[in-house]
């Protein structure tokens, strides 16, 4: 557990309060595993089949999607 806190601890700060977020839900739930909801299941199959393709979005579609959040 120390190894990965310390991995965390290396990665960019928006990374680490995603990491942080993923462990608050898990917190949440009293522990129990973390399911990914179903309606998101098949996005998440979906962009990994893309991957696997070699699929990627762009530096100019990744640019839009952080500016459309804030980022």
């Amino acid at each position: 557990m120390e190894d990965v806190i310390e991995k965390v601890r290396r990665l960019p700060e928006d990374r680490q309060a995603y990491v942080a977020e993923v462990l608050e839900q898990i917190v949440a739930n009293d522990g129990d595993l973390f399911a990914v909801p179903e309606e998101h299941r098949a996005a998440v199959l979906e962009g990994l089949e893309q991957a696997e393709r070699g699929e990627f979005a762009t530096d100019q579609e990744m640019a839009a999607l952080w500016k459309k959040c804030g980022l």
